[in-house]
């Protein structure tokens, strides 16, 4: 079967009105892209037989780098200095930790929190997980035979757990490397939305203060830097702002972590049996939503940032609050990706035709960002602050805040389109929709169900009158996506944006040579590009790998 291979017919900056503007001709009418702006701003143009839609997007003005001088002084701060990293076998962590040694080779060590039994284990997770990811393939190109020496010699596996005291380090080792550490960086969580209450505290809420405890033992130490996430606050209208948390200040003083703590753990005494694991889900998101959070994630995450406020006294401290973390954009090659993320469910599911659409709303906003586009923030935050100012600050690394910000019917119509030209399956796709109500949804998903498992046509070549009952497994088919409707909902209707000053402020303390090599400007983003020719080939290909596995 031919497959279209040309997606964007063409792709050039035009003028209206005076302002410039990107003029982007798509392979299919596009509905959502359409109401992007005004009705002013949006024609349609005729060619050939067709009509196909132009959409017009102002190009907003680039921030002003630093030319005086050299910035921000990212590639002198990262010269020399040691890490300790937790999370590091993680999406982020991996891309953070291929970023550091490809910018800087003469970095010093990186010492990485691993879970095992022993430091053999310990040094095969790295080796398997790590030396070995096609994410280190430019690193390979290198350093050539001294690949795997340079690797293990900047490598550092640490046996420990984020979830236990003194983060499980044993007592000689944790002596020896304190002494060397300039940098912790926190990466690691648990980051199921509706996850054990047990678990997700433990992690979420207790992890940064452990580590921070250690990183109060770390002589030589410049900077603790904490990856949150963007949706900690709780918010789901109005302005986000890079603000701290503090109970009794943006969060209510009615939240007792300690509280929170005992009735977890009462939880688990009492609760045995099959219906454990299910009662403390539920027990995780109940006690969110009684504090105005939507589920067990960003609800364990709002607690471990209070925490970090509280005990880091005179600690230099960062947060990093990523969006909806996708794709990398650019770097080290466009599209890697690891595990099936966030959105990456319902695409998938829709190309298959398991779906035709979702329970949301087609103007809310879709604040993802790109891997390597958080790595490069959180690099040049890091080495901002990492010279000695006692202050906390925050940074919100977001696309939402942009003048024009990218709308999840926007999204769908160029998944749609690329699933047309590029097909998962042989099936007649249709267009996306979005349910305003659950029960729509539940209903769509059903009559899909329930057509697959009668077929279409009996014996006879009659169409089967629709029945009312679905076999086990398409129930759980059935329960399986309502599930992830319900879980996604605060996501699928998301109304506020996030306001990045200090992002921005960043930026334009960066010199051009930074801005170049430390990419984060969400303004350079050409979302058509980056959604239909990088993120969903990316997302293919790691299903395909996920399946082979």
């Amino acid at each position: 079967m031919a497959m279209t291979t040309n997606l964007l017919a063409t792709s050039k900056a035009v003028k209206l009105h005076g302002v410039r503007f990107f003029s982007s001709f798509l392979s299919r009418p596009n509905h959502f892209l359409a109401c992007r702006l005004p009705q002013s701003f949006t024609r349609r143009v005729q060619t050939s037989c067709c009509y196909r839609e132009t959409s017009y997007k102002a190009v907003s003005p680039e921030p002003e780098p630093n030319s005086v001088s050299d910035g921000v002084g990212i590639i002198r701060f990262l010269k020399g200095k040691t890490y300790l990293i937790t999370g590091a076998t993680g999406f982020l962590g991996k891309v953070l930790i291929e970023k550091l040694l490809r910018a800087s080779p003469d970095i010093g060590k990186i010492f990485i929190l691993i879970k095992s039994k022993d430091q053999e284990s310990a040094n095969k997770r790295l080796y398997d997980e790590i030396i070995t990811s096609d994410l280190f393939n430019h690193l390979k190109q290198m350093h050539g035979r001294s690949y795997e020496e340079f690797m293990k010699s900047k490598l550092i596996p640490i046996i420990g757990d984020i979830g236990e005291d003194n983060l499980g380090i044993g007592s000689e080792i944790a002596a020896n490397i304190s002494g060397e550490i300039d940098v912790v960086i926190s990466c690691a969580g648990r980051t199921t939305f509706d996850d054990r209450y047990d678990l997700a505290l433990n992690v979420n809420a207790l992890g940064p203060g452990r580590l921070l405890s250690f990183a109060k033992d770390c002589k030589k130490l410049k900077l603790f830097l904490h990856i949150s996430t963007a949706y900690v606050t709780g918010k789901k209208e109005g302005t986000v702002l890079e603000t701290p948390l503090c109970i009794g200040k943006n969060i209510t003083s009615d939240l007792n972590i300690e509280h929170e703590l005992k009735l977890a753990s009462e939880a688990v005494r009492k609760l045995h049996g099959s219906g454990e694991i299910k009662k403390l889900k539920e027990l995780g998101i109940q006690r969110a939503q009684h504090y105005g959070w939507e589920n067990t994630y960003t609800f364990t995450k709002a607690m471990g940032e209070t925490l970090i406020q509280t005990m880091r006294e005179d600690v230099p401290v960062v947060i990093i609050r990523p969006s909806i973390i996708e794709s990398s954009y650019k770097e080290p090659f466009p599209g890697w990706l690891q595990g099936i993320r966030m959105t990456d469910p319902m695409i998938l599911a829709y190309g298959k035709g398991q779906i035709s659409g979702f329970w949301g709303d087609s103007q809310s906003f879709l604040d993802i960002i790109p891997v390597d586009m958080v790595v490069n923030a959180t690099i040049a935050a890091m080495a901002k602050h990492g010279c000695g100012n006692s202050d906390l600050k925050v940074y919100n690394v977001t696309s939402s805040s942009h003048a024009h910000p990218l709308r999840a019917g926007e999204y769908m119509d160029l998944c749609y389109q690329h699933l047309c030209d590029f097909p998962l399956t042989v099936i007649d796709l249709a267009r996306w929709k979005f349910h305003s109500s659950l029960d729509g949804f539940t209903s769509s998903v059903f009559d899909i169900i329930a057509k697959q498992e009668r077929g279409t046509k009996n014996e006879g070549g009659e169409a089967e009158e629709s029945h009312t009952t679905l076999t086990f497994k398409g129930k759980r088919i059935l329960d399986y996506f309502v599930s992830l409707a319900r879980t996604y909902e605060p996501y699928t209707f998301f109304q506020a944006r996030f306001d990045d000053t200090n992002t921005r402020s960043l930026i334009q303390e960066m010199s051009i040579e930074e801005i170049e090599m430390f990419e984060f400007d969400i303004k350079s983003i050409d979302w058509e590009h980056y959604i239909v020719n990088v993120h969903l080939p990316g997302l293919k290909r790691e299903s395909l790998k996920e399946r082979s596995n």
